[in-house]
Order: C-alpha cells, then structure tokens, then sequence
C-alpha cells in the first residue's frame, strides 16, 4: 500500500513538473512588444504627412497610418508594420498605397528604423523629394520599393551602399540613374533578383556584367533610354523569368538561342531596335506566356516552333520585317488573350485561324491588306471576353448579316477606320469607350441606338456618306464624351444642343456637311471645350461672343458660313482667355475689326508657350489591369501661304487668325502689333482703308501676312523686313504706293505679292522708281482734268516747299503737272525726282 501511494505521488509530482515546463516554454514564445523608440519614430513619421486620397490612384488605397496611435501598447499591431519575433524591432515597412503626400528627407525618422529590411513605399506622392541621402542609415534593407511615388532627380550614390539589396524597384518615378549609372548598380548588387527601373532616366548602354547576375529572376528596364549592343548572354541567365527592355528605340541586339532549361516565362522587346530572326529555339521555352517584339526590326520566317508553346497567353509579331508565312498554328493557341498581327502584309480574307481563339481579350490585325467581308463566324469568336478590335487601315468592304448591336459584350475599343466598309453604321455594345470608324463609305442615318453608348469617351464617324439629321439624344452622351466627329458627311438640319450641364466634351468637330441654323447656345454648357471646328456649312448666326466663357477654348473654326453682323465689342476683359486659332473666313461679318478683342486674346500674345507638341485629348480605359491608352489628335482645315492645309495634327504652339474674305471695314489699329505670338495674320479679301500700321514689326514669330484685296494705300513700312521669319508676304490688289522696301526676308518675295498697286516701284516689280517716263501716261479726259484740278489748291503748298528744296524751275514744271495729272503721278513722279537728287 506503501509503496502505491508513493508512486501515486511520483506521478503528480511529473505531471505537475511537465505542466510547469510547458508553460515556461510557451512563455518564451510569446513576441515582444515594439521597442519604444522605434513606435515614436513611427509616429513622428505619420506626423511628417497628410492623408490625400488623390495622392494613391488605385482605387483600393486606403491610409494605413490611420491605425497609428500614441495609445496603442505594440506597434507591431499597426497596420503595414512588421517586427522580429525575437526581438521585437520593426523590420517591414508597407506603406505602398497609404495615401501620404508630403516631402521627405535625410532628417526623416524613418531612417532611425535601422533594423528595417524591406520597406514599401509605392504609390504615395512624396511630393517631387529627392531619394535622401539618409537611405544608407538602413544597410539591413534586403528589399526597397518606391514605385509611382512623386520621387525625382538622381539616385543617390548612398543607395549603393545596401549591399543587402536583392529586391529594388524604383518605377515610374522622374529619376535618373547617370551617376552613379547602371553600371556602378549591376556592380555593387551582384545578388540582385529582382530589378525594375521602368521610366528610369538611364541613358547608357547596358553593361556586359549584366550577364553575370545569375540570381536575376526579374530584369524591367522599360523606357530608359538605353542604347547600344544589348548583352545577349542576359537573355540565357539561368533563372531569368521576366524579361523587359520595351521602348528603348536605340537599344540593338538580336536573340541569341535558348536553352531548353530556360525559365523565362515573358520577352518583351517591343519600340527596340533589335534586328534577325527569332531562333527556332524559341519554341523550346515550355514556360514561356508572353513574346511582345511589337515594332522592332526582326525579319526571316516567324519560327513555326511558336506552336510548341502551350502556355502562349500574349503574341504580338506587329510591325517587324518578317516574311509571309503560315500562321495556322496560331489557332491552336487557345489560351491566347492578346494577338497583335499588325502590317504583316496578310493579304487575305480575315484569317480562319481566329475562329479558334475563343478568350481574346485583344486582338490587332491592322495594315494587312486584308478584304473581303467581315465573317458571320466573327460574332461568335471571343464574344465574351474581347476589350480591344483593330481591324483599321484595310479593304474590308462590309459585314454578313450585320447585326443590329455589335454582340461583343464588353467591348472597350473599336477601330474600323480607313477601310471601304459600306452599308448602315454598325453599333457597338454600350460598353464601349472608344469607337472610330472614319474614312469609309457607309450611308444611312445615325441611328438613335447610338445614345444608349453611355460610356463612350471618342466617337469618331468622320468622312464618310451618312446623312440625315443629327439625333437630338447626342447630349446625352456630353457627360462621357471628350471627342465626337463628324467632319465630311452629309448632315443636314439643325446642330441638337448637344452640350449638357457637367459635359466633359473637348473637342467637337462637324465641319463639311450641310447643317444648318444657329450655333446651338448649349455649348456654354462644355466648359472644358478645346475645339469647337464648325466650317464649311451653312450656318446663319451672328458672331458667337457668348462662347468667351468657355475657359479653355483654344481653336474657333467657323470658315465658309453664312455669319453676318458686326463682332462689336466684348462684355468683358476676360473673355476667349485661351483662344489662339481663330478662323471666321468667308462669312458675311460687317464693321470695323474686332480691335476691343485682340487686346484682350492674351493666347495670342505669348511665344512660344509650354505644353504638348499637339492639341490632343488622351483616351484611356483599364485592359487586364494595365491603363491602356491613347492620344486623340485634334484636326482641322486652315488657309496657310494662300493654301488650304488639312492639319491631321493641329501644333499646340500654332496661333493664327483669319479673317478673309468678309465685309471688314475701317483701318488696321496699331494696336495689332500686341499679338506678339501670331505666326498667321490672314485679312485678305475685305474692305479696309488706310495704311498698314508700322507696329506690325512687333509681330516678331509671323510667317505669313496677307494683306492683298483691300483698300489700303500708303506707303509699305520699311519696318517689316525686320520680321525675319516672314515667309508669305500678300499686299496685291490694293492702293499702295511707294517703293518697295528691302532686306532679309523681303527679298525673297515675287512679284505677284506686290501687283494690282499702281503707285508701288521698284523689284521685284518692273516698274522703276528712277525710270519716270510720261509717255506711259493716258491722255486725259475733260472730266479727269476738272477733278484733277481741284487737287491744285490742297497740295499747292507741297509744290511750294519742293520748288524751294529743288529749285524755282523744277517747282514750276511739277506745279504743272499736279494741274494736269492725276496725283497718282504727282506721288510717282515725287519719288523718281528724290531718287535724281539723290544721285
């Protein structure tokens, strides 16, 4: 009994034993709090920026740092921190898309998190910063993003001192990586595996110790600016997944053969140089998904091996130098989301091999010569999941059985342009954002159904035979439209008020067709209105002053109607601010010029203003989570040096004005001489008087001067031949006199810009000021002689003071002759006199 209780014992003293020691060990487990100094320098580092929700676009951003708080025992809670488990120091850092706006530096307490390893900061906006010089506080870093941050200016040499790195990227920002440069980078991280320097100011070669860096898995080198031989023996690093060197237009190289046991999974070397043949090896890539060599200058066959790649999720072979081959095998590649086959000179009907490729997300077969009808089989290829159709730039002629909606579901992007498609106009489904079909033949009205396009942001229908009314239901569209067009058709009726309160509307053009009425006064209503082209119609309105309002109005096309009345004087200085194009030719506008204005048209007072290279409005839509986008060229017809130019793209520097062939009257003030920025000045074709103003020297950026079919006389001031950009120079057809000025540009002028002036002399002309010969006069009629002798009591005492400079004999002989003469020849033969004294 003894001894059964002492064992009983035992095995309670054990358990309890066992029980203590596991919950000394759980214990130990247990992770430390944040160390005090390190929450502080956390906080102090939320303080150091505000909370803008713009400052991270994706939608999914949210602050992170909102959760920080002084009250909170362990920051190693906090949302976006990380801390060891044994030691409780902070070692991850991610902030990426924390909605913080704010400049940041060397004084910054983040650098006192010295145990950090990886740090995130991507996607927040810091605000143009430079990466501070304080970056090598953090020498545990293994891991720094700084994607899309607001960062610029060089990369510090401080961050190569993280000898630690394996993970760097530092994308979409404006920094330059020149010196240190890329070398000096590949260098001092021979561990690198992963490296992304997209848009990264590089602008060197790539060195050849690149092909060293045999842990590389990731290599994004996108628009750099690289140039130069590119390393082929990169394109064979062992464990090399991805590679990417798009858009380095002066980056050369060729693919040198693969090796089967290659992971590579993505070559993109689309906007390169990079010239040969793909190797047949190419096919040996199991793994590989995507291959972009989009515009490059690869030729030779496209490898038939292609078709090996089970996994092919995007192809695009478009714009290189590559023979006509079979392609059929693409049609095996069923799990393709992207194909672009553009300008491989196909030659052929839509090819059959398409019907296959039921999940086509995109799909590109542009400048391909391709004809025929578009195929019934087309509605039913990928009709759930296409986003993006080029077909442009063909001989497609129509489509079998054209459906009443276009069945693409969600259809982004459609592009039928410049084709010879005929019939009605096909409607896409009212997911589309982007829908051109210009420069075709189709015929028929608008249909109504177009209105349902509630998300369409470019709709261009331009240069083709459609015809009818526009339908007033167009507003409805004003709230997602930045570009509608429909230049060159045959519209008629009244412009619908097309123009809503909230419209996003930028640019409307609906010049040559056949509209007519008044210019709709809705379109106060667009106020972010660029471009508003209605030429070549049959508008009957007055002038459109109330459309000053439009705050960002830059170019006004309204040639070729039926405008009558006077412009008169605006209602205030602020009005038409951005306005620098401007075109009221061949209307009926009556009165004096428009002085009141051009004081006011500040646009046209500016040389050369900063911005884009042309008027444009970017159009842009999200494709497999990539922003795809592009730019909508603003386009127009103006009359430059006599010539009417069709501008597909319209300079965004280009201020012109022309105000020919109406009923303007009156003098030109000199106050013309303040649109300092003018390169177009066309007044042709009027009724103006008096002389040309001398200040139109200060027009010092004016190419073109067209002065010609007026009434103006006077002499032609000798101060434009110090407008030395002048190329176009028209007084024909007016009353000018004098000799003809010359230097610099005027010396390049034909006669022709110089005739239908009587009193004008000397070259290019004909007639000599020195050569006065009287016989060349016509005799004179009793009627010419009573007019002409009324003249003798207004300028008898010009006689008097010439007879005094010149002599007693010569006064008599000219006093004669202004009794005789018509003063056309008084003036001429004043000239030729001045010139013998002279000599």
């Amino acid at each position: 009994m003894g001894l059964s209780i002492s064992l009983s014992m035992l095995m309670h003293l054990l358990a309890l034993l066992s029980l203590y020691n596991l919950m000394f060990a759980s214990s130990s487990f247990v992770q430390p709090l944040c160390h005090d100094d390190e929450s502080f320098a956390l906080l102090q580092f939320k303080e150091s920026f505000i909370i803008d929700q713009s400052a991270s676009y994706e939608t999914s951003a949210y602050p992170k740092v909102s959760s920080w708080k002084l009250e909170s025992d362990d920051c190693c809670s906090w949302d976006g921190v990380g801390c060891d488990k044994d030691t409780g120091h902070v070692i991850s850092l991610d902030l990426s898309s924390s909605c913080l706006y704010g400049s940041i530096n060397s004084s910054s307490s983040l650098f006192r998190l010295v145990n950090l390893q990886r740090l995130d900061l991507s996607f927040n906006d810091f605000n143009q910063s430079r990466i501070p010089v304080g970056i090598r506080q953090l020498s545990n870093l293994t891991y720094l993003d700084l994607t899309y941050s607001g960062f610029v200016g060089q990369i510090p040499a401080e961050i190569l001192q993280l000898s630690k790195l394996v993970y760097l990227d530092l994308e979409l920002n404006s920094l330059k990586l020149q010196n240190p440069g890329l070398q000096s980078l590949v260098e001092k991280f021979p561990n690198m595996e992963e490296l992304y320097l997209t848009q990264v100011d590089i602008s060197s070669t790539v060195p050849n110790n690149m092909a060293n860096l045999t842990s590389l898995t990731y290599l994004v080198l996108r628009e750099c600016g690289l140039q130069g031989e590119f390393p082929a023996g990169i394109f064979q690093l062992p464990n090399l997944e991805d590679l990417s060197v798009r858009f380095n237009a002066n980056l050369t190289g060729y693919v040198p053969e693969f090796n089967r046991s290659s992971p590579l999974k993505k070559l993109l070397l689309a906007g390169t140089s990079f010239y040969g043949e793909l190797p047949n090896s190419i096919g040996d890539l199991k793994l590989l998904n995507s291959i972009d060599v989009r515009d490059c200058n690869f030729s030779g066959p496209v490898p038939s091996s292609l078709g090996n790649l089970t996994e092919l999720i995007i192809l695009d072979l478009s714009f290189n130098k590559f023979n006509r081959g079979t392609l059929d095998w693409i049609g095996k590649q069923t799990k393709l989301n992207e194909l672009g086959l553009e300008d491989l000179n196909l030659n052929s009907s839509i090819p059959f091999f398409i019907r296959n490729l039921t999940q086509l997300v995109d799909l590109r077969l542009s400048k391909n010569g391709l004809h025929g009808s578009i195929p019934n089989w087309m509605w039913n290829s990928s009709k759930n999941t296409l986003w993006n159709l080029d077909l442009s730039n063909n001989f497609l002629t129509g489509f079998h059985q054209l459906p009443l909606i276009l069945p693409w579901t969600n259809l982004r992007a459609l592009d039928l342009r410049n084709n010879k498609l005929q019939g009605s106009l096909p409607i896409p489904s009212p997911s589309i954002i982007t829908y051109s079909v210009s420069n075709n033949t189709l015929t028929g009205e608008i249909p109504k159904m177009i209105c349902n396009l509630s998300s369409v942001d470019s709709l261009d229908l331009s240069y083709n035979n459609l015809s009818g009314m526009l339908p007033d239901c167009l507003g409805n569209l004003s709230f997602s439209l930045s570009v509608l067009n429909l230049r060159r058709n045959n519209f008629n009726g009244k412009i619908p008020q097309i123009c809503k309160k909230g419209s996003k509307l930028k640019m409307i053009d609906f010049s040559q067709n056949q509209l007519q009425g008044q210019i709709p006064r809705s379109l106060v209503n667009c106020t972010m209105l660029e471009t508003l082209v209605l030429g070549n119609n049959q508008i009957n309105d007055s002038f459109p002053s109330w459309l000053g309002v439009l705050p960002e109005l830059g170019v006004l096309i309204l040639r070729h109607n039926q405008l009558q009345g006077a412009i008169g004087k605006p209602k205030s200085n602020f009005v038409f601010p951005n306005l620098h194009i401007v075109d009221f030719s061949y209307n009926s506008i009556t009165g004096k010029l428009p002085l009141e204005y051009f004081q006011i048209w500040k646009a046209m007072q500016i040389i050369g203003k900063n911005g884009p290279m042309y008027m444009q409005a970017n159009v842009s839509f999200d494709l497999l989570g990539q922003v795809w986008s592009y730019d909508y060229a603003y386009s127009m017809t103006f009359t430059n040096r006599g010539i009417e130019i069709a501008y597909e793209r319209i300079p965004y520097i280009f201020i012109a004005m022309d105000l020919s062939s109406n009923k303007f009257e009156g003098e030109i003030s000199k106050l013309m001489g303040n649109l300092k920025g003018i390169q177009v000045l066309n007044l042709s074709n009027n009724l103006l008087t008096g002389s040309i103003p001398s200040s139109l020297e200060k027009l010092t950026a004016l190419e073109v001067l067209d002065l010609s079919q007026n009434k103006l006389s006077g002499e032609i001031p000798s101060q434009l031949t110090q407008l030395t950009f002048l190329a176009f120079f028209n007084v024909s057809n007016n009353n000018l006199i004098g000799p003809i000025p010359h230097g610099n540009q005027f010396d390049t002028f034909q006669d022709k810009s110089f005739g239908g002036n009587p009193g004008l002399c000397g070259s290019p002309l004909s007639t000599k000021c020195g050569n006065f010969d009287g016989s060349l006069l016509p005799p004179l009629t009793f009627e010419e002689i009573n007019q002409d002798s009324k003249l003798l009591y207004e300028f008898g005492w010009k006689v008097v003071v010439i007879g005094y400079g010149c002599g007693f004999i010569i006064g008599v002989v000219i006093g004669q002759i202004v009794i005789v003469r018509k003063y056309n020849w008084f003036i001429y033969l004043h000239f030729a006199v001045q010139h013998r004294i002279g000599r």
